[in-house]
């Protein structure tokens, strides 16, 4: 999934409030923070076009360091050893450990079988939903609609940043989502890793600096 990893990190700020909105976000796409730097690293192995048929136009050969269930409970732990040190509440910690979590699940749902549970063997599993491009729109969309609708009745504008800037955000997420399955696939793996790491670190400093221009409401 991609925008309805998004919804819950919209929708966490209800829960935590002291947490930001960069934090939540950098939480539910941790492992795919991740991703790219072990494909650039050699140790995980991606191929351009869909496995699915579908919304998605890569195939993930192999990813269990970053994406295995096991591996996703442990990147969660150190998360949540982070964000103590950088002293936030464990009460906020856990959540965002769980958040990380998360992120395994959803994309059970949406993969096809390509999710491995443990990053020393054994099943794949996956659901496929990316192999219907309409439900796709109409599952992650809903996801979306939900987590926006919780951090707005959570969260106000303190400036024209704090509106202007994050309804950019939400519209430019939307929009690359969105357009997925009829935009041309990435022209090599090296522009694939890359164009990952900027964008999706790129998103969690948009997110860090939306809001701080918004509070709580």
């Amino acid at each position: 999934m991609f925008v309805g990893h998004v919804a819950l990190a919209l929708a966490a700020k209800k829960k935590a409030p002291e947490l930001s909105l960069g934090w939540t976000l950098a939480a539910v796409i941790f492992l795919d923070l991740l991703w790219p730097i072990f494909i650039l690293l050699g140790i995980e192995q991606v191929a351009i076009g869909s496995a699915t048929g579908g919304f998605d136009q890569l195939t993930f050969l192999s990813y269990p360091w970053s994406h295995s269930l096991w591996m996703s409970v442990g990147w969660g732990v150190a998360l949540w050893q982070i964000a103590r040190w950088r002293g936030i509440s464990n009460r906020s910690a856990t959540l965002l450990c769980f958040l990380v979590v998360s992120h395994w699940l959803l994309d059970f749902v949406s993969h096809a079988p390509d999710m491995p549970l443990s990053p020393w063997g054994g099943p794949k599993v996956g659901l496929g939903l990316w192999g219907s491009i309409p439900l796709t729109l109409i599952v992650e969309g809903g996801l979306l609609v939900a987590g926006l609708w919780i951090y707005l009745t959570t969260t106000r504008a303190r400036d024209r940043i704090g509106s202007w800037a994050f309804w950019i955000f939400l519209v430019l997420m939307t929009a690359l989502w969105a357009s997925t399955p009829w935009s041309p696939p990435p022209p090599s793996i090296t522009a694939l890793i890359w164009s990952s790491i900027i964008f999706e670190w790129g998103m969690v400093w948009w997110a860090w600096w939306v809001d701080r221009h918004r509070e709580v409401a």
